[in-house]
């Protein structure tokens, strides 16, 4: 199924305006929420309900703030009008209200978040008109809010007076607003202060068995003081609060005072003071006398592996000399022997790599016809590399000790190319 060039991926529920979808924008690989409304119901609210429809639609898509929803597109298709926006993963500020009272903090903080998004939309030229519970999103780890619905849920209830119809809105309706009285920025603010009262005290500002008596007391009739069900609440909050639930509109504030008011408000958590720099001393002692061993340790070890690879071949005896002139001149020359011997006559095997046990299968394995070994490249170039690999080895062995997964990868690489010269030494040997 799709709307427009949205693919629907499920259905989320069923809204004031319609059927609310999860889609996918396939142009950007993007998730986003499709809502709808038949165009038919929208035409019932007007003849002009359709353009302002799609024209506050496209106000509201105009705004760029972090607690207002983003709208991505606004079109129609096959009979429906549709908006895609921003697509949120969590619960509505009515699922957290339905649990009690909130907390202060968390109250004040979301009561301010939505005052920012109404001070930037009113800026902007755009009212929300239908602030409520349900159309608050709470987002995030950090309880970050997004206000929803700018400018356009009001269209679906302008023309219903049934209770079925009307009952979420009503209770958070401004006294203008409910008597049809054009309005502004301000009956947001009556909004939101019915919305800060529930939040504060668990019970509806304005609240009755019918729609008429709830009406009817949004008009004419101021709700009990919060103070009175929230015993401990601040007076600086009760008379905020107050003054946004006034019946005269230019008595309440306007978004922009009323978020300061409340930044004022939002209690700041206490600093704690440094710890003496004793304390930190004396936390640091117990540390190093349990560092301090270990690492002696370990510098030992890596001592007495440098001593294994490099001093301990160097201290091999020294076998007796070789009688037989010929014999010797068949035989290759050993370590201590090249060392006695001017540089211009040392072999290039020799002088390229260490004397390790692996030169046993140099020394054994070359039968005395083949030309001499130092003259083959490959095998040199072997040698070189073992020669760079094992003081490459040593240096991280003595930065990071023998567990370090790089010395680790050095060995395997030694080796490798332990192998590898062994296998070349027995193929020139069956040669």
């Amino acid at each position: 199924m799709k709307i427009g060039r949205y693919e629907i991926l499920d259905e989320v529920g069923q809204g004031a305006m319609g059927t609310v979808y999860r889609a996918r924008d396939p142009l950007i690989e993007r998730t986003v929420a499709i809502k709808t409304v038949p165009i038919a119901q929208l035409r019932q609210e007007g003849p002009d309900a359709e353009s302002r429809f799609l024209r506050e639609a496209q106000s509201a898509g105009r705004l760029s703030h972090p607690n207002i929803v983003t709208i991505y597109d606004v079109g129609e298709t096959d009979g429906l009008a549709y908006i895609a926006m921003e697509y949120l993963p969590g619960a509505t500020l009515r699922d957290i209200m339905n649990k009690g009272p909130m907390p202060l903090d968390l109250v004040l903080d979301t009561a301010t978040q939505m005052a920012e998004a109404l001070a930037f939309a009113h800026e902007h030229g755009v009212i929300h008109r239908d602030i409520k519970p349900t159309n608050v999103v709470v987002t995030g780890q950090r309880g970050r809010i997004k206000l929803t619905d700018f400018g356009i849920a009001h269209l679906l209830n302008s023309g219903h007076t049934q209770a079925g119809q009307m009952l979420g809105s009503p209770r958070y309706m401004s006294p203008e607003q409910a008597m049809g009285r054009e309005i502004d920025g301000h009956s947001d603010i009556f909004s939101l202060g019915a919305v800060l009262y529930e939040m504060l005290t668990g019970r509806y500002a304005f609240d009755g068995s019918s729609l008429p008596a709830i009406v009817y007391r949004v008009i004419h009739e101021a709700p009990l003081p919060a103070t009175s069900l929230r015993t401990q609440l601040p007076a600086e909050v009760a008379s905020l609060l107050a003054s946004m639930l006034d019946k005269n509109p230019q008595a309440r504030p306007d978004a922009r005072t009323l978020a300061s008011a409340l930044h004022a408000l939002v209690p700041t958590a206490p600093e704690l003071p440094a710890p003496p720099p004793s304390n930190r001393i004396s936390l640091l002692l117990p540390m190093l006398a349990f560092i301090t061993p270990i690492a002696v340790f370990l510098l030992i070890g890596v001592g007495i592996i440098v001593i294994g690879y490099f001093i301990a071949p160097a201290m091999q005896p020294v076998p007796p000399p070789i009688d037989s002139s010929q014999d010797a001149a068949q035989q290759p020359p050993t370590e201590a022997a090249t060392a006695n011997r001017p540089p211009s006559t040392v072999p290039t095997e020799i002088k390229t790599e260490n004397k390790t046990d692996t030169d046993t299968d140099t020394d054994t394995e070359l039968p005395a016809q083949k030309p001499p070994i130092e003259t083959d490249a490959y095998l040199a170039g072997l040698d070189k590399k073992l020669v760079e690999l094992r003081i490459m080895r040593t240096e991280l062995l003595l930065q990071y000790t023998e567990q370090h997964p790089d010395v680790m990868q050095v060995d395997r690489q030694l080796e490798q190319l332990r192998i590898e010269r062994r296998r070349y030494l027995r193929q020139m040997k069956k040669k």
